[in-house]
């Protein structure tokens, strides 16, 4: 494990064995204290600096101060604000502190910081600081707490969480009754389960992670026993890309992938596929569509060979045309906009020897001719990208076993490790944050979550871009003899980083799947 601490993901008891073990090794816990406190709050100066409301005055900064360590952090945070000169408010409705929590609350007072326990009192403050509870709740709040929560989001003021927005349950992202709706949330030492978990997103705003430099043996020695979860670190996404080329290179050297996608009804599918394949910078772009579509797509990719295929009264391909052999392609993608009608030709891939990029219409197909032994006897690499819809039709009885998941493992992971295990193939969750599993040839389980993404993206047709990204890189990768594996990482890196780049420039409204077509390009200047 190299020592890139924001490529870790723990839950609640991981992390309090890691806290553990620094303390064990002498780390003082005051020391501790301080030093988290003193990185939250160079980075509140930080925000508060970099605001234009804040340019000609001081805000006025209320603490929300909770009986444990966060508190002691917030207290901290609040006693060197003032300081540095700004007007601080302590709202603490607890009576019982932990001691060291106790001592620190003690000298802010001695400060004349003003200390209540009536929540409004806070209701003029610019900023809230959110220190009530840290990593490890797991128990419903109740009044006076969850009414003065609800209080403060009704004020919908700048509220900044240290470590996870109170009420938030650590591991599984779940409100606790009532949780604030931060603005920005400090993460403290390595990234919890619950900022990837979609019921989460609209209350942790904008995450980021406070790194109090965790020594990598004590992390090594709690994760290394379990499937590796990682997040998708930019540096390792763009590790492969471009990817490089020889000198005596030619089209067929830089990998040839074969499309399957398009119908009447869907006749953009195989378009915004093949742009996507299209900005991968694949050598050759073979596209299978209906017979009647060939001219249509011919004239959006002219550098393509589109293959007109016999099609149905409906206007979906019937069958490949005869004489059209796949074991002249590097990687095959194929699923979007086909319909639920040629599933004989699903099934003639899925007996292939090529390399599979399954998507959309394809995965429908596959649930209703057997998702596990189509797969698991498959000896080329396949990956399967289904939204949650998809998900459960393919694996109906791993989507009904969710509760029957280890407690404080990541919902998604759990899936995504389960079928990858069960189908052989790599297992591709769409969501707010993509998460991705696979097994090793000696058992090994790996999983990546991308952590940072756009609603934008949440549109018809952005998955097929993906997917014709991804089949790109697959059929190059496999021309120069690359593992694919890593490449499935960059395609969702690379995806979701043009559609935050495109939603920057265009807003999100503005971000259709043939304009985020137009980013990935640029994004790929931007990084490389």
């Amino acid at each position: 494990m190299k020592n890139n601490m924001d490529e870790f993901v723990v839950n609640a008891e991981q992390m309090r064995t890691i806290e553990g073990r620094i303390f064990a090794a002498g780390m003082p816990v005051a020391a501790l204290m301080e030093k988290v406190a003193g990185l939250i709050t160079r980075r509140i100066q930080e925000k508060l600096n970099q605001s234009e409301i804040f340019s000609n005055k001081l805000p006025l900064i209320g603490v929300l101060v909770g009986p444990g360590h966060n508190g002691g952090d917030a207290l901290i945070v609040a006693r060197e604000l003032h300081f540095q000169g700004c007007q601080i408010i302590v709202y603490c409705p607890f009576v019982k502190l932990k001691e060291l929590t106790g001592f620190h609350a003690q000298y802010v007072q001695s400060l004349n910081i003003p200390y209540f326990d009536d929540i409004a009192k806070l209701k003029d403050c610019d900023l809230l600081i959110d220190g009530l509870f840290g990593f490890g709740l797991d128990r419903e709040l109740s009044p006076p707490i969850s009414t003065a929560i609800d209080q403060i989001n009704s004020w919908q003021k700048l509220v900044f969480s240290i470590d996870i927005p109170s009420g938030l349950h650590t591991d599984t992202g779940e409100v606790l009754g009532t949780a604030i709706c931060a603005t920005r949330t400090f993460c403290l030492g390595l990234w919890k389960m619950a900022f990837f978990q979609d019921r989460a997103l609209a209350y942790i705003g904008k995450a980021e992670l406070i790194d109090f430099n965790i020594p990598i043996a004590d992390i090594t020695a709690i994760l290394s026993e379990q499937p590796t979860l990682k997040l998708i670190a930019k540096k390792s996404a763009i590790a492969h890309l471009p990817l490089p080329r020889r000198p005596d290179a030619h089209k067929y050297t830089n990998g040839h992938l074969l499309i399957i996608a398009g119908s009447r009804r869907y006749s953009g599918a195989a378009i915004l596929t093949a742009l996507g394949a299209r900005a991968s910078g694949v050598g050759m772009l073979s596209i299978a569509v209906p017979e009647s579509l060939k001219l249509l797509v011919t004239a959006q990719l002219p550098e393509a060979l589109v293959i007109g295929c016999p099609e149905t009264t409906d206007g979906a391909i019937s069958q490949l045309p005869i004489g059209l052999e796949l074991s002249a392609y590097n990687a095959i993608a194929a699923g979007p906009g086909l319909t639920l009608e040629p599933q004989n030709l699903i099934q003639s891939i899925l007996k292939s020897d090529r390399p599979l990029i399954l998507d959309a219409d394809a995965l429908n197909i596959l649930a209703q001719i057997g998702t596990i032994p189509s797969l698991s006897q498959r000896q080329a690499p396949t990956v399967i990208t289904p939204h949650p819809g998809e998900f459960k039709r393919l694996f109906p009885d791993l989507a009904q076993k969710t509760c029957d998941r280890p407690r404080g493992i990541y919902q998604n992971a759990w899936l995504t490790q389960e079928a990858a295990k069960l189908s052989r193939a790599v297992v591709l969750l769409k969501g707010a944050r993509v998460c991705i599993s696979w097994q090793d040839a000696i058992g090994k389980l790996s999983t990546r979550i991308n952590p940072e993404s756009t609603p934008a993206l949440a549109r018809g047709g952005s998955g097929d871009v993906l997917t014709g990204l991804l089949g790109g890189l697959w059929a190059q990768a496999i021309s120069h003899h690359y593992p694919v594996q890593p490449l499935v990482e960059t395609a969702v890196w690379w995806h979701a980083q043009a559609g935050i780049m495109a939603a920057i420039e265009r807003t999100e409204l503005g971000v259709d799947a043939f304009t985020l077509t137009q980013y990935l390009i640029p994004v790929l200047i931007e990084s490389c």
